[in-house]
């Protein structure tokens, strides 16, 4: 559908059409007064041609220099935080604002033989930049690097860091991460203002004239000789002026082309391919992970780490041990991972890996492999070269790193995709190959932030199944943060509850199930978690007047946690009898299939919401909907008191 066309208010309309006229009127006047006839004889003239590749050589020297000196500076204001950084940024844009004649003057006093570093260049090199070539390569670029810098600098601030940060996990440094994963993919940004410091170092006039000169064959360049061509033969001037200015519409039409349009037809791409993979996989088309013998000596890893900071806790877990970290939004569950990485100055960890003190180590060296939550796959490069990004840092060969990526891959059902890019992936297509890279990596400590979030419930189980299989004979630590009580109980052997940063609960999973110490847990669990102090026969509820009787109740006073299975409420139309010793009045307010049977959201002014878990035909038969009055009845026998 084409968007509607919106009709622009007089007052504002008129002012933009004055505006193009005005910046179109000058350049109506170069067409209109260029000598068509002419045009190739005054293009061609001796004079006119040396300055041409005079501009043309000076210009692509100058945008060299600018990407040597320009590339560094704009990571460096972009990633960087150092004093003086808005000075230094003010540096960068001053010759953008400065008079040229001006910019001129300071490289005579900068560069110049009397200069600051002239005479030192000039005694001791033998380099004399004034009245020079070089001389005008150094004015160009004094005027058109900030186009490259400036540019660079916004690509790089759009670039999240968890792609960085990734790559060093995988094992490559800082300057194989800003070559193979940085510069790739702030190529359009690189590219755009490459294109625009060239145009302009080719247009330069005022430093130049002003520092190097108007020699001819040596730093008389093209926009100088139109300056001298008006003089003699304004006619070759509006010609070479002409010139210049199909120069700089080329580059702008081409930046506009290549980097505006085509980027947009590139996401479109992306997303139609995207959605052409969204269908999950069938269940036979998981290959099951093979059972990985390791011989008796393979090296083990046990981790140890004491965390301080926002996240404060103590680490131990020996070789093979899979520690599922769960807790609410907040708790510190990233931040742990971020400081087992070294990658956050929130949290500080000492970490111990095997017998290796990896503390003072940077990312890239302490063999800790991280899945963040949305992958964070290299959009420039294959699914097969992802997954062999840290085998190449390793140093492992080409093709053997591209065999056992393809073997990762194949692996977890995702190896038929191997030469697609993310852009073509699913999000479960993307968080497999996302996993298989990690895993190819071959870490000491492996990170999972949520790695199976993003596929449907058939492909999360195939997944899971492959991961445990790993597992099982993976000679280090991995820590899973997950949300999903099946993962946590299914694949770890511990499941560490973290609250406000700090440790809550350390168990089996098992334990955790029984006698959870969150309300968070066990709400994920499933279970309805009500906090209060213990009382001689139960529990009296935070902020509700209702109470709560147990049949084991706990020492008077304790704070503790009544954990209620759903399964154990029952739910009434009218005030039941017999029994139960906690009935409580309540209105429905959401029912939810879950399966084959019914949760009922009931809340009381009594008790805090409690969900009840019945059959379907049940629900009929009491004709429940929302809004509906009931009454809820738990037993005694049916309520676990938990201290906290």
């Amino acid at each position: 559908m084409r968007p509607s066309v919106r009709r622009a208010p007089l007052a504002l309309a008129v002012p933009a059409v004055l505006a193009v006229a005005f910046l179109f009127v000058p350049l109506a006047g170069v067409l209109v007064r260029t000598t068509w006839s002419d045009l190739g004889t005054h293009l061609t003239a001796p004079g006119v041609t040396d300055a041409m590749w005079l501009s043309l050589s000076v210009a692509c020297w100058a945008l060299g220099l600018s990407l040597l000196l320009g590339v560094p500076l704009a990571w460096l204001l972009a990633r960087v935080d150092f004093p003086g950084k808005a000075l230094v940024r003010s540096l960068v844009l001053l010759p953008m604002v400065l008079p040229p004649t001006v910019g001129g003057v300071a490289l005579l006093l900068g560069f110049g033989r009397r200069g600051l570093l002239g005479g030192v260049l000039e005694d001791w090199f033998g380099v004399q930049l004034p009245f020079h070539t070089s001389g005008a390569v150094i004015a160009a670029t004094f005027v058109s690097m900030p186009f490259l810098v400036i540019s660079l600098e916004g690509a790089l601030a759009g670039l999240h860091t968890r792609y960085e940060e990734t790559a060093a996990s995988l094992g490559a440094g800082p300057f194989r991460v800003f070559c193979t994963v940085t510069l790739p993919m702030v190529a359009p940004g690189l590219a755009a203002g490459a294109a625009l410091t060239w145009a302009r170092a080719l247009g330069e006039f005022g430093a130049t004239i002003t520092f190097a000169g108007n020699l001819p064959g040596a730093t008389q360049t093209l926009p100088l000789q139109v300056y001298l061509l008006l003089q003699d033969s304004p006619e070759a001037a509006t010609s070479v002026s002409l010139l210049l200015l199909a120069v700089a519409m080329a580059v702008l039409i081409a930046l506009r082309g290549r980097w505006s349009v085509g980027a947009t037809a590139k996401a479109r791409t992306g997303t139609a391919e995207a959605a052409a993979g969204t269908d999950p996989l069938p269940a036979d088309a998981l290959p099951a992970a093979p059972t990985e013998e390791l011989p008796a000596d393979a090296p083990a890893w046990p981790l140890h780490a004491d965390v301080t900071g926002f996240t404060r806790l103590t680490l131990d877990a020996g070789p093979g041990t899979t520690i599922a970290v769960v807790g609410p939004n907040g708790a510190g569950k990233t931040t742990l991972l971020r400081a087992l990485l070294g990658l956050t100055p929130r949290a500080h960890a000492a970490l111990t890996l095997g017998d290796d003190d990896v503390t003072a180590l940077p990312p890239h060296r302490r063999g800790v492999a991280w899945v963040p939550q949305d992958g964070a796959l290299f959009p420039h490069l294959t699914a097969l070269g992802n997954t062999a990004y840290g085998l190449r840092a390793r140093g492992v060969r080409r093709a053997e790193a591209r065999r056992a990526a393809q073997q990762w891959l194949d692996r977890l059902g995702v190896g038929h995709l191997a030469h697609r890019r993310p852009a073509g992936l699913s999000g479960g297509q993307a968080g497999r190959v996302a996993l298989a890279r990690a895993l190819a990596a071959g870490p000491r400590l492996l990170l999972l932030d949520e790695p199976l979030a993003a596929l449907d419930q058939t492909t999360r189980a195939h997944v899971r199944h492959t991961l445990r299989q790993h597992l099982a004979g993976f000679r280090g630590v991995c820590l899973l943060v997950t949300h999903d009580p099946v993962e946590a109980v299914s694949l770890a052997d511990r499941v560490l509850v973290l609250q406000d940063g700090s440790t809550l609960q350390d168990a089996a999973p098992a334990e955790v199930s029984r006698h959870p110490r969150s309300p968070w847990v066990a709400r994920m669990l499933g279970r309805n978690a009500w906090p209060g102090t213990a009382t001689a026969d139960g529990l009296a509820l935070v902020d509700r007047p209702g109470r709560l009787t147990a049949a084991e109740p706990l020492e008077k006073g304790t704070e503790a946690l009544a954990i209620i299975g759903p399964e154990a409420v029952s739910v009434h139309r009218v005030r039941p009898g017999g029994s139960p010793r906690n009935v409580w009045p309540g209105r429905v307010r959401e029912l939810t299939a879950a399966g084959s049977r019914l949760r009922v959201l009931v809340g009381s002014p009594e008790v805090p919401d409690l969900v009840a878990e019945i059959t379907h035909q049940a629900a009929a038969e009491l004709d429940l909907r929302d809004g509906t009055d009931v009454w809820i009845s738990v037993k005694a026998t049916e309520v676990t008191l938990v201290p906290v």
